[in-house]
């Protein structure tokens, strides 16, 4: 049987993170890869931690609604998180453009869940970023 490159889910394999978004494969704006990310979370949730020690005794849930806001007011106006830009990251809409109030809201409600985050594609990109059309990028 031939083989039929229309069929729908035929998509070539690409030959690094980013190649099917038209970004490059090194360096600037190429995909913020999984060393970074971690210790932009890292860094973000410390921060997250530290202020909800210091304003609610250390609460998991405080913690969890300082890492969100935090994450729903840099993005949009920093292009990332304090951790995202301490690693050289931004965050930015696939589509171009400013990434806008509705991208980051929806990203930070599935990071929160944590398993959309769990969850990458060929691109490096989590379903959290898929769902809000975001990828993260190397500044």
């Amino acid at each position: 049987m031939p083989q039929n490159s229309s069929r729908s889910g035929d998509i070539a394999p690409s030959r690094y993170p980013g190649e099917r978004l038209g970004l490059p494969e090194a360096g600037p704006h190429s995909v913020g890869r999984l060393g970074r990310r971690l210790g932009a979370i890292v860094i973000d949730w410390a921060l997250a931690s530290l202020i909800s020690l210091a304003f609610f005794h250390y609460d998991q849930w405080a913690t969890l609604g300082v890492f969100a806001l935090m994450q729903v007011l840099f993005i949009p106006t920093i292009g990332g998180s304090i951790g995202h830009r301490v690693f050289g990251m931004r965050v930015v809409a696939v589509a171009g453009g400013w990434v806008g109030v509705w991208r980051p809201i929806v990203r930070t409600v599935l990071l929160c869940i944590v398993i959309p985050a769990l969850v990458w594609d060929s691109d490096q990109r989590g379903f959290h970023d898929k769902v809000a059309g975001t990828v993260l990028i190397r500044a």
